[in-house]
């Protein structure tokens, strides 16, 4: 079978092209070693499921473990209907997977399947086993949240928490492991079925869990090498993880599909057998116009959270420098899904490609009221050799803002004035290029568009009218961006929110960059 990179379900080495997370699976394991309790609770489509299988198959070879690898997806919901049902189907899981670690204990599991019918037969089941055997008991949960708001399931943890706390003197699971999007040492306790939830978790005795599950530079790499010698395709393996890394953040997903799309859709359309930065940049392309499950649960998930829904805003499309507080409820949620990421103290989009991808979402909705309102987005803003002619970008977008907007009123434009140039540009790129945004910690609010356009690269830069001197050292800043980003001429869009506006556009020259800037 040829191996492949794989984006949906359970990566399998023999199968699919992995990164080396050898270092992640040695801190866990450690942690297993050491008798901790603990959760994996990251997005969805993060490697928890493979981890889960590669730490198994590790400690099964070692000799000295009895691993129980179960899952509660796909049990279906009668097995957490009442206690009775749990206890049978719990103890069957267990027998299930006994199998391959111990099948010595099979014939006696199975017998104690037949017979259990509470939890108190559950934990006596536990810990007879946990005598039986010279070995030590490891339990590993996948999907915990597809029961984790069951109170059957919630005693079941407490029943564990009870067996760990007296595990002096009683026998019972070496370590526990839990993984699922939600962090399960905040779920209510009832103690008895006529009490309120009780904010006492059934789960506190879990250690954190603080390996970085992002795909690293260095993890990436071993995957590339792999993918070269087998394929015989020719790449800067280093040069081409660091790209990776600069779009994703490491998001194990979306390295693994941008591989895909280079090694499936770009690679077999081209003459030579190998991987460029231009393709990196049309798999990129690619990616973000497409509708796949990550993204859908992307879109949802602030869609039907509102709060969450303006924090996105605030962050993605107005720049706001964000504090990042543990205990909001809304940024833990957007830490929960992916969204956030704690950088410097602020909230930060967790990746260029989710940034991409929400503004584009963001930005539809406007782009929707803007051809209702009767924008232009017809020909004249390409150049004969195909590039765009960005100044007529501009001047398009300022007549637009000056027939459509120069009544509305402040507020709105201060909220929403970078989103309907974002939205506007939209169709004029779509297709042939994309526009990563950079949010800046000035006090300007600055917001950096960097398009990338067939070959082309342009940077545009959206600010709000601080003032004279905050304007030059503006300036400064933009022309030493240019630099970094190896081009000669920049262009930049302020947002001036005084009564009387001067609508004005002009080139500047700040050192040796050219700057074409509109006033709107």
């Amino acid at each position: 079978m040829e191996k492949k990179f794989n984006v949906t379900g359970l990566c399998l080495p023999d199968q699919h092209y992995m990164a080396d997370t050898s270092k992640k699976l040695e801190q866990t394991l450690r942690l297993i070693d050491n008798g901790e309790y603990f959760i994996i609770n990251r997005p969805r489509q993060y490697g928890k499921t493979t981890t889960l299988y590669r730490l198994a198959d590790i400690l099964i070879k070692t000799g000295d473990y009895i691993v129980f690898n179960i899952s509660f997806e796909g049990v279906g919901d009668l097995m957490f209907a009442e206690e009775k049902a749990f206890s049978k189907g719990f103890i069957e899981l267990l027998a299930e997977f006994i199998t391959e670690s111990a099948p010595e204990f099979k014939d006696w599991i199975d017998k104690e399947a037949a017979k259990t019918q509470s939890l108190k037969e559950v934990s006596n089941v536990i810990t007879t086993l946990a005598v039986k055997t010279h070995k030590k008991l490891i339990l590993l949960i996948d999907e915990v949240d597809k029961s984790s708001n069951n109170q059957i399931f919630v005693s079941f943890l407490a029943l564990l928490r009870n067996k760990y706390l007296q595990r002096s003197r009683i026998k019972t699971f070496h370590s526990v492991v839990l993984a699922g999007l939600h962090d399960v040492k905040s779920l209510k306790l009832k103690l008895r079925s006529d009490e309120e939830a009780k904010f006492n978790s059934p789960w506190n005795i879990a250690t954190d869990f603080k390996v970085d599950m992002n795909l690293q530079v260095p993890e990436i790499v071993p995957m590339l090498d792999e993918y070269c010698a087998d394929k015989k395709v020719t790449m800067n393996t280093f040069e081409m993880a660091e790209r990776l890394f600069y779009y994703t953040s490491g998001y194990p997903f979306l390295v693994s599909k941008l591989c895909k799309i280079m090694d499936e859709d770009i690679l077999p359309e081209k003459t030579e057998k190998e991987w460029t930065s231009e393709d990196l940049e049309a798999a990129v392309l690619e990616l973000v116009k497409e509708n796949n499950t990550n993204f859908e649960t992307l879109s949802k998930n602030i869609e039907n959270n509102k709060e969450l829904y303006d924090l996105v805003y605030k962050v993605v499309i107005d720049s706001e420098q964000i504090s990042y507080n543990v205990f909001d409820t809304t940024i833990n949620f957007g830490v929960l899904y992916g969204i956030f990421v704690k950088k410097n103290n602020r909230l930060a989009l967790h990746n260029r490609i989710y940034q991409e991808v929400l503004v584009d979402y963001m930005t539809t909705k406007m782009h929707i009221q803007q051809v209702t309102a009767g924008a232009d987005f017809g020909s004249g803003y390409k150049n004969p050799d195909g590039s765009i002619n960005m100044e007529t970008v501009l001047l398009k977008f300022q007549a637009f803002m000056r027939e459509q907007y120069s009544r509305k009123d402040r507020t709105f434009l201060e909220r929403h004035g970078r989103l309907v140039f974002l939205a506007f540009i939209k169709p004029i790129i779509n297709g042939s290029g994309y526009d990563f945004k950079e949010p800046q910690t000035s006090d300007e609010k600055r917001l950096d568009v960097i398009i990338t356009y067939l070959q082309y690269r342009y940077l545009a830069e959206l600010k709000i009218w601080r003032g004279e001197a905050a304007h030059q050292e503006g300036l400064a800043q933009l022309s030493d961006y240019l630099d970094r980003l190896a081009l000669t001429e920049g262009y930049l869009v302020i947002f001036d929110h005084a009564t009387i506006k001067s609508w004005k556009s002009e080139w500047l020259t700040v050192e040796d960059k050219k700057i074409f800037a509109i006033w709107v």
